[in-house]
C-alpha cells in the first residue's frame, strides 16, 4: 500500500507542474484543444487536494481512505471540467448531475485546505460559506441576499466569479511559473551562490553574519516569495552564523525572520500577492514592482541600520576573513545564476511579457545553463526534484486560490461586501481616515495571524479595499497598505508564523523573539500611512514630490534605526534621547504630509534631521576609538 500512495503522490505533485507548465505555452491551443481557464484550474485544484489528502493522512501514513478521497476529488472537478462548456448553456437548470457533483468537490476543497494550510483559514471559508446559505436569516446590514442552495453550489464549483475566478487563474497563470523557478534555483546551487555571495561580501564586516542575513534573504527572498521557504533556505545558514559571532538566539532569529519576511516585499517578485494586486487593480505587474520599490529599500535600510547598531553595542565583529569564502571567486563561479535572473527581467520589464511566461524563459535559460556549468544533463534526482518538489511547493498555494474564490463569490454575491463596505465609508467620514486606517491595519493583523498573506489580502481587499478608495486613497496605495499589514501579521505576537520558524532554528523563546521582530520591522508599521497620505514615496506624483518624499523617508528611517537601538539604553537620559529621536523621526519621515508635498520646509527639515545623524555618527566613533 506505501508504495501505491507513494506512485500517487508522485502522479499528481507530477502532474501539477506538467500541466500548469503546458497551459502557461499554450500547449493546449497548438493541439488544437480549445480550453478555456476555468477549465484548467480545477483539474489543477482536483490534483492539489488529492495531493493534500495524500501528503497530510489521517492516520500515520496514507492509505486507501486517501486515495478514494483524491479519486473523488480529482473526479468531481474533472467533471467540471468536461463539462463547463456545455453548462454554461444551460446553468439556470440545476440538475443534480451538475450540483452533486459541486457539492462533493467543494467539501472536499475545503479539507484539502484543512490539511494543507491549516484550520485557521479552513474555519474563516467555511464561516463564509454557511453565510452564503443562513446569511438572509441575519439582521441588515449583515442580510445577506436569499439564493437557493443549488444556486450557491453551482456558482461557487462553475461560476467564473466562484472557484475558478480570478485568484485560481493568477496562481495558474503566473505564481506557478515563479514557484518552479524559484525550486530550480534552489535545485542547482543558486541559493547556496546567493549565501556565499554575501558572506564573502559582508560576512567580516561588524556584525557579519546577520548583515549576510539581511542581504542574502533580500536576494533570495526576491525571488522565491515566501517567507517561511526563505527562512528555511537562508536561516540554516545564517543563524547558526549570527549565533557563532556572538549574537544572542532572539537577534539572530528575530533579523532572518524580518529579513526573510521582507522577501516578499523585494522587487523583481514579491511573492504570489504581487501578482493578485496586478489583477485586482486591472494594471501591468511591472506597475505593482515600482510601486514597490521605495518601501522595499527603506525596510531593509532601516534593518540593516539596526543589525549595525546591535553589533556595535555588543561589541560583535565580523568573522575571520580566511573562513569566508572571497566574492570574486564566488561570483566567477556562479556567475551563470545572475543571467537568469536578467533574462527574467529582461522579458518582463523591457519586451513586456506576460510574467508567467517570462518566469518559465528564465527556467528554460537557468536549466540549459545548468547543463553547461555540470557539463552533464540534469540527474534523475534533480528532475525528480523540480518536477515533483515544485509541485509539492504549489499545493497549499492551489487550495488558497480556491478559497479565496469562496470568499471573493460570496462576499461579492450576498451584497456582504459592499454592506461593510459602505459601514467602513461611513466610519471614515464620521471618525476621520487615519482612524480607519488604524481600523483596518488592526483587522489585517488579526486575520493574518497563521493565515498566508495573500489569503489575508484577498479577504481585506474584496471588503476594506472598496471604502479606502470612497475615501479617495489612491487605489496603488490602497492595495500595497493591505498588502504590508497583512504581511506584517507574520511578524507581530502572538502567532508570528516567520518568527516561530525563525526561533525553531535558533533555539530562540517565541515570544522575545516577536517582540525583536517587532523593533527590526517597525518601518513597515509605519510607511503604509506615508505613502496612503502621499503616494510619492511609492512613485506617483511629480518628480519634486517623488525626490522630497524619498528622501526625507531615508532621514527619518534612519533616525527611527538609531531611536530604537537608542531605547536599550539603561540610563534615563538615554531613554529621554531616543524619545526625541522617534518623534523626530517621525515628523522628518512625514514631512511631506504636514509641510506639503513639494514644500521647500521639507528641504530644511531634512537637512538638520541629516546634520544631527551626522553628528551623532562621528561622536560614536570618537567614542570607539577612546574606548579602544
Amino acid at each position: 500500500m506505501q508504495r501505491v500512495t507513494h506512485l500517487c503522490s508522485r502522479a499528481v505533485l507530477g502532474l501539477i507542474t506538467l500541466v500548469g507548465i503546458s497551459w502557461i505555452f499554450a500547449v493546449p491551443d497548438r493541439l488544437g484543444m480549445a480550453l478555456t481557464f476555468q477549465q484548467v484550474v480545477v483539474v489543477l485544484l482536483g490534483l492539489a487536494i488529492a495531493a493534500a489528502f495524500i501528503q497530510k493522512p489521517y492516520g500515520e501514513k496514507a492509505g486507501s481512505i486517501e486515495i478514494i478521497l483524491g479519486i473523488l476529488a480529482i473526479s468531481s472537478w474533472f467533471w467540471m471540467s468536461w463539462n463547463f462548456e456545455n453548462w454554461m448553456l444551460r446553468m439556470a437548470d440545476r440538475t443534480p448531475d451538475m450540483w452533486l457533483p459541486g457539492v462533493v468537490a467543494i467539501i472536499l476543497m475545503m479539507e484539502g485546505l484543512r490539511k494543507a494550510a491549516g484550520g485557521i483559514i479552513a474555519g474563516l471559508v467555511w464561516i463564509i460559506i454557511v453565510y452564503a446559505f443562513f446569511g438572509d436569516l441575519l439582521p441588515p446590514p449583515f442580510e445577506a441576499e436569499v439564493f437557493p442552495p443549488t444556486k450557491v453550489v453551482l456558482y461557487l464549483y462553475a461560476d467564473n466569479n466562484g472557484i475558478p475566478g480570478l485568484v485560481l487563474r493568477v496562481v495558474a497563470q503566473l505564481v506557478l511559473a515563479f514557484i518552479l523557478f524559484g525550486k530550480l534555483l534552489e535545485i542547482s546551487g543558486g541559493s547556496a551562490f546567493f549565501n556565499d555571495l554575501a558572506l564573502g561580501w559582508m560576512g567580516h564586516r561588524r556584525g557579519g553574519p546577520a548583515k549576510v542575513a539581511v542581504v542574502a534573504s533580500a536576494a533570495f527572498g526576491s525571488i522565491s516569495g515566501s517567507t517561511v521557504g526563505n527562512i528555511m533556505s537562508t536561516g540554516v545558514v545564517t543563524i547558526p552564523l549570527m549565533k557563532k559571532a556572538g549574537f544572542q538566539a532572539k537577534y539572530a532569529a528575530a533579523i532572518e525572520a524580518v529579513a526573510s519576511n521582507g522577501g516578499q516585499i523585494a522587487p523583481p517578485i514579491m511573492g504570489a500577492t504581487a501578482f493578485i494586486i496586478a489583477e485586482f487593480l486591472e494594471v501591468p505587474y511591472q506597475d505593482v514592482v515600482l510601486a514597490a520599490l521605495i518601501p522595499a529599500a527603506l525596510y531593509f535600510l532601516v534593518l540593516f541600520l539596526q543589525v549595525d547598531a546591535i553589533a556595535a553595542r555588543f561589541g560583535l565583529s565580523g568573522l575571520p576573513k580566511s573562513e569566508l569564502p572571497v566574492p570574486l571567486q564566488v561570483f566567477l563561479k556562479g556567475w551563470l545564476f545572475v543571467l537568469p535572473i536578467g533574462i527574467l527581467l529582461y522579458y518582463l520589464f523591457w519586451l513586456g511579457f506576460n510574467p508567467g511566461l517570462s518566469a518559465m524563459f528564465a527556467c528554460i535559460a537557468l536549466a540549459l545553463l545548468m547543463v553547461v556549468k555540470n557539463r552533464r544533463l540534469p540527474s534523475v534526482s534533480e528532475l525528480s526534484d523540480f518536477i515533483f518538489g515544485g509541485g509539492e511547493n504549489l499545493v497549499p498555494l492551489i487550495l488558497i486560490a480556491g478559497a479565496a474564490g469562496v470568499v471573493i463569490g460570496v462576499l461579492n454575491a450576498t451584497g456582504l461586501a459592499f454592506q461593510l463596505a459602505l459601514l467602513l465609508t461611513a466610519l471614515g467620514k464620521s471618525m476621520g481616515i487615519l482612524v480607519m486606517l488604524i481600523l483596518t491595519a488592526f483587522i489585517a493583523i488579526i486575520l493574518g495571524m497563521g493565515m498566508p498573506t495573500a489569503a489575508v489580502y484577498i479577504v481585506l481587499v474584496t471588503v476594506v479595499a472598496p471604502a479606502l478608495i470612497d475615501m479617495n486613497i489612491v487605489p496603488m496605495a490602497a492595495h500595497l497598505f493591505l498588502f504590508y499589514f497583512g504581511l506584517l501579521s507574520m511578524l507581530t505576537p502572538p502567532v508570528a508564523v516567520a518568527s516561530m520558524v525563525a526561533a525553531g532554528l535558533a533555539g530562540s523563546d517565541m515570544w522575545r523573539t516577536g517582540l525583536v521582530g517587532v523593533q527590526l520591522a517597525a518601518i513597515a508599521y509605519l510607511l503604509p500611512f506615508l505613502w496612503v497620505f502621499n503616494p510619492a514615496l511609492i512613485l506617483i506624483g511629480t518628480p519634486l514630490a517623488i525626490a522630497l518624499a524619498v528622501s526625507s523617508a531615508v532621514i527619518g528611517g534612519w533616525m527611527l534605526a538609531r531611536a530604537l537601538q537608542d531605547f536599550s539604553a539603561t540610563k534615563a537620559l538615554g531613554l529621554i534621547w531616543a524619545l526625541v529621536l522617534l518623534l523626530s523621526a517621525i515628523f522628518i519621515g512625514g514631512s511631506t504630509i504636514w509641510l506639503g508635498s513639494e514644500s521647500l520646509l521639507v528641504v530644511v527639515v531634512s537637512a538638520v534631521g541629516l546634520a544631527g545623524l551626522l553628528y551623532l555618527r562621528r561622536r560614536d566613533k570618537q567614542s570607539e576609538l577612546e574606548t579602544a
